[in-house]
């Protein structure tokens, strides 16, 4: 088989097992990302796989480019390239994509060990805290406001029966 014929095998492989899982993504016929752990995990990562046109003869292009992965340091990027690289140099003229997935998604824990997550300067929306001011503000009412509605409630402050109705007969 050639080259082409074995890239289009494993292809179809990954299409059809990978099928519906938001986990792989296929960016072009030769170019797969791949994202280890969950979405609001912070020791999640996406590799990027790229297949030179001899592979599986020689090992995909491996990278943490995505910006999902800017929240990780350098120095554990290249610990994770260089030990997701070490298990395709061992796989070597065999498809290897379905393998190295799955490798990393179960030595995930180890590939983090080392990760500290990197400060960046991400305005975070707290709706949670937002929505506790405001409710503490519509608390706050006035003597006058608190008289009002105690005029026009009854004493376990519902409207009384027919406030909103209209007079049809005069």
């Amino acid at each position: 088989m050639t080259a082409n014929e074995d890239q289009e095998m494993e292809l179809e492989v990954l299409r059809s097992i990978y099928e519906g899982d938001e986990c792989f993504k296929e960016i072009s016929p030769v170019s797969f990302q791949y994202r280890v752990g969950e979405l609001d995990d912070t020791k999640a990562f996406i590799l990027d796989f790229t297949w030179p046109e001899s592979y599986p003869a020689t090992a995909p292009q491996i990278s943490l480019v995505a910006f999902f992965n800017n929240r990780i340091s350098s120095l554990t990027k290249q610990q994770i390239v260089s030990k997701v690289e070490e298990q395709a140099e061992a796989s070597l003229g065999e498809a290897m994509m379905y393998t190295l997935f799955e490798w990393a998604k179960e030595n995930q824990e180890s590939l983090m060990e080392d990760h500290q997550p990197v400060v960046t300067a991400v305005i975070s929306n707290d709706t949670t805290a937002t929505e506790g001011k405001k409710k503490e503000k519509k608390e706050q009412l006035t003597k006058s406001q608190k008289r009002r509605i105690t005029c026009r409630t009854d004493n376990k402050g519902e409207m009384p029966r027919g406030w909103d109705w209209c007079d049809v007969i005069k």
